[in-house]
Order: C-alpha cells, then structure tokens, then sequence
C-alpha cells in the first residue's frame, strides 16, 4: 500500500507543468514570505499558511501541537521519509534563503536556500536545515541532506489564527525570526558575525568607480573602519583620502587630515598623528567651528592641555569670532582663571548666533560669576 501511495504521488508531482491549471493552494493554506535584512544580508522565509481553523470550519485550537503537528520524528505513509520532522508549514517545502554566509543559533551557514524543517516536542524542538529545499513537504526528507541542525525552545505567544514567522527582534549584526501559530512560538537567531566586513568590502569595491573621485567617500569609509577598529583598512583609506597616492581621489583638508590623524593615533603612530594632527588644525580650510568643536572633543576626553591649545590656536587664527571667545571663555575656566573666562563669555554674548547659546552663555556667566566650572 505504501509503495501505491508514492507512486501515485510521484505520478502527481512529475505531471507536466502545461497540464496544471493555476488554482487556490491546498487546504487554502496560503502562501506567504517575510523577508529582513541584518545589515547588508537579506534573509527571507517563504512559507503556506495554514490556519487553525480547518477548511470545513472546525476549531483546532489545543490541538495543534501534538496532534495536528506531530511530537518528534514520525513515519509517514506517503514518500521516502521514513524518520520525518515536520515541514513548519504547509502543503511546499518552507525556504529560508540567506544572501551571505550566516549562523543561526551561533553554527554557521553558507549563503543559499534551505528547506526549513521542525521537529516539536513539548519542551525542546530540533531546528533543521536542508540542503534540499525543492521537495514537497517533508514526505521526502533525507537526514543525509541535512546542512544544520540545532535545538531550540518553544515559548507561549499571543494567539495567531494563521502561521506566520515573524522577525520579533532587530539588531545591526542579529536578528530574532519566531514561528507563531496558535498559542505557541519558536524562536531562533541569525546572526552575521563581523558585519562590519561586509560593509567595508562593498565600500572598498564602490571605490574602484565613480565614488572614487569624491574624497568625502573615501573619509567616510576610512571613519567607518576607523569604528570597526580595522586599522590597516582604516589607515590606507585615509591617506587616499588625505590625497596621498592616487592621483585625484582624494583631497586635503581639515577634514581628511583629522581622518589620518585619529587612524595614526588608534595604531600608535603618536608622532606622525601629532604632525598631522598640527596640518589640519593650521590648514587653510579648517574654520572656527572645526577648530572649536576639536577643542571640545578633546575636553571631553579629558586632554585638558590639547583643548586648551586648540582654543588658543583659534584665537590667533579668528581672533574675536563666534564660537573663538567661547573657546577662550571655556579654556581660562579649566584653568581655573575664572575672572578671564567671564570676560570672554561677555563678549560672546552679542555674538551668540541663536537663543540657545544665548541662554547657554547667560548661565556660564551666572556660574562663573559664582566662581564655578563651566565645563
């Protein structure tokens, strides 16, 4: 009987595609597909979703799992699977398709298609990953073709009529995709590791085109390495962007002279970020509100004597200028010269560009009057 049965459902699956006329799915288990990039990955589920109430209207609720869903591993009597878990879904094969290498529940996974199976128990599922993602259903799954297979653990979940999976929780290098039907959800993770890579391979690969001709493109992408703490990377994009070594793709200025400088520091390049560190600050291009706001980044890191002597340097280069007298105002106050800071932050006051700074420099000048830090 059992050899009838998957002969006659070979038959129906090798029919030919002109002979099949487009109808409602089985069961009127709709199709659906939820897709969610983690980073520059794409990471997309297409399933059929069956609901708990039956076609014929009857109420499955409490008798999904166990019952409908199987528990474990079961022998069915159609197809070649003799060990089967369940195909998380209905009627086609459920794919989950990742655009990049990937891991889920921390093993990896090339990038490709999967047929995505579950075997469900009461207190621990088995998560699988198929290599055969074309077959229909789970009547012909193969351990032998398994890509992954993790535990995982189920969870209550506010009712849902109808199977979907959903992406319950998004990070930069992670993200949370939950099977939800009826009372019940089961969670797993994938995650990207070093998502930083890919972005910085698609910048380095963007910068052998036009982008390349823009030096702000290469600043960006030197800052980004710069943040994912890749210092060589970091290091040969800034000075392409500080307009050393390819002719036209980069330019000199504050800001890309800045760029080089915080690289050289990062990898302990101490003099060589000093000197360059001094071109930007004296460069032709940087402004007053550069030089400032460098002054106060420093102040906040605690480089009390750095900040000062950017303060200092504005002052000779934009003598009298918003924001110079507050620069100067903040640097006697952290000296402790407090008499000198009131007298610049007085003569900042008519030059304050807007009310807030305007109300910002009125209660420096209450402070300082009281003899207190403004910083």
């Amino acid at each position: 009987m059992r050899r009838l049965l998957v002969t006659l459902l070979t038959l129906v699956l090798a029919a030919p595609a002109a002979a099949q006329l487009t109808r409602p799915p089985s069961g009127d288990n709709q199709k659906a597909s939820v897709t969610q990039f983690i980073g520059p990955v794409r990471v997309t589920i297409d399933y059929s979703s069956p609901d708990v109430h039956a076609p014929n209207g009857q109420d499955r609720r409490g008798k999904i799992w166990g019952g409908l869903v199987h528990w474990g591993f079961k022998d069915e009597a159609v197809g070649t699977c003799t060990d089967c878990p369940w195909r998380a879904g209905a009627n086609e094969n459920t794919i989950l398709t990742v655009s990049h290498d990937v891991e889920v529940e921390g093993r990896p996974l090339p990038a490709g298609s999967y047929g995505l199976f579950m075997a469900a128990g009461p207190e621990e599922w088995t998560l699988i990953l198929s290599k055969n993602h074309s077959s229909w259903g789970h009547y012909f799954y193969d351990p032998a073709e398994d890509a992954l297979r993790v535990k995982v653990k189920p969870a209550r979940s506010e009712y849902h009529e109808w199977l979907t999976f959903e992406f319950t929780e998004r990070r930069g290098d992670r993200a949370t995709v939950a099977l939800k039907w009826e009372d019940l959800q089961v969670p797993f993770t994938i995650s990207v590791p070093d998502v930083a890579s890919f972005y910085l391979t698609a910048m380095k690969n963007e910068l052998r085109g036009t982008p390349a001709f823009q030096w702000q493109n290469w600043n960006t992408a030197a800052r980004f390495a710069l943040d994912a703490k890749r210092l060589d990377d970091a290091l040969e994009l800034a000075r392409t962007g500080a307009g050393a070594g390819l002719a036209f793709m980069g330019q000199e200025n504050f800001n890309t002279l800045s760029t080089l400088a915080d690289v050289q520091e990062a990898r302990g390049m101490t003099a060589e970020a000093r000197t360059t560190r001094d071109k930007a600050l004296n460069h032709p291009t940087a402004n007053a509100g550069q030089i400032h706001q460098y002054a106060r980044t420093q102040l906040q890191r605690g480089n009390k004597a750095e900040a000062i002597r950017a303060w200092e340097l504005n002052a000779r280069r934009y003598p009298n200028q918003w924001p110079v007298n507050v620069g100067l105002m903040r640097a006697r106050s952290a000296a402790g010269r407090y008499r000198d800071a009131l007298r610049h932050a007085r003569l900042a006051l008519p030059q304050a560009p807007d009310e807030a700074n305007r109300k910002s420099l009125e209660e420096a000048i209450k402070r300082l009057g009281e003899g207190k830090d403004v910083n």
